[in-house]
């Protein structure tokens, strides 16, 4: 699964600077174009990270990574541990670790905050290297400023002939999007509201044809209305602060991004019916349901974007969701 995020701003230093007649000279270097981290930094905050999520994920307990997630990871991470917590007070019966090996670093140089990378990585979960199913995980990770800590925001997990190859500078950095880019056939800014949109109605009609677009719209229409049950599906952009979208420019000159939206699943029960509600959904409901069930859900894509001129449409590789709250009615 490829998906550029959009990811977390809203975390932003303000910048200290002056003027001089000839040009902006910064005091703390908000404003100079720099590599976001080193290699020895990226690797560090994908070990933190690491660490931090496989405590959680053994004891069940949010709060043993939360310094470490951010955006749309962050938002299913927390939601789902927290559920899971309800449902298995002594912790994970099944936990295997997490092991995130083979860690390549996309580094984009970039002047003030935030300031990210990607971490492209080979994870234990596919146990398939080098077959059909191999995969690589490709975490973002984001930091607001210079006492933050790195966060992991974004999570696209991809084949490897997915990946692209990512245009970079002689010292081997990588270019960031910036979100109103003009040259590409959708503006990063854009995707998440355009996708949110294309979700409800159909349109716009940017987006290539695939599982994620076309196939997913069609799953929700034949989902929409069965025995005893419809249901009503309402999607929302989500794409400031920590969800904000993040992309790097590709050898192409295109661009693959990561973004986020926002769904709601509203299922409502004939007379008579009872709605079933699974105890992952029920561990995060709030109110009672006596008709109506109503699902949140934060979900983050990963897409590669095309230059505008050539005609090529943004092309969703990955899709990850995760529910974040309920209520009934």
């Amino acid at each position: 699964m490829r998906r550029l995020d959009r990811a977390a701003t809203g975390l932003a230093a303000t910048a200290v600077l002056s003027l001089t007649a000839s040009a902006c000279v910064t005091i703390h270097g908000e404003l100079e174009v720099v590599p976001s981290a080193t290699e020895a930094e990226a690797a560090k905050a994908l070990a933190d990270f690491t660490a931090a999520y496989n405590k959680a994920d053994k004891a069940y307990d949010p709060a043993l990574d939360a310094q470490h997630v951010t955006g749309a990871l962050g938002a299913i991470n927390q939601a789902g541990l927290k559920a899971r917590q309800v449902n298995f007070p002594d912790g994970n019966p099944q936990h295997v670790p997490l092991e995130l090996a083979d860690a390549t670093y996309v580094i984009p140089k970039k002047a003030g905050w935030p300031r990210w990378f990607v971490a492209d990585t080979d994870s234990n979960r596919d146990r398939d290297d080098g077959g059909v199913q191999d995969n690589r995980w490709l975490v973002v990770f984001v930091k607001g400023g210079v006492q933050d800590t790195w966060k992991a925001a974004y999570l696209a997990i991809m084949s490897p002939k997915q990946i692209p190859a990512f245009k970079r500078d002689q010292d081997g950095h990588a270019e960031p999007v910036s979100p109103d880019d003009a040259a590409l056939a959708v503006a990063p800014r854009n995707l998440s509201e355009d996708y949110a949109s294309y979700l409800q109605s159909g349109a716009p009609e940017h987006f290539k044809a695939g599982p994620h677009t076309s196939g997913w719209r069609e799953t929700r229409k034949k989902n929409a209305s069965v025995l005893g049950m419809s249901t009503q599906y309402i999607d929302q952009p989500l794409d400031t602060g920590a969800f904000a979208p993040l992309g790097l420019v590709t050898q192409d000159g295109g661009a693959l991004v990561f973004f986020s939206v926002k769904n709601f699943e509203r299922q409502t029960a004939a007379k008579g019916v009872r709605l079933k509600v699974i105890p992952d959904v029920k561990a995060l409901l709030t109110g009672e349901v006596k008709s109506t069930i109503t699902k949140e859900r934060v979900s983050s894509q990963v897409v590669t974007v095309p230059v505008g001129s050539g005609g090529g449409q943004p092309d969703i590789l990955g899709r990850l969701t995760g529910l974040t709250a309920a209520k009934g009615s």
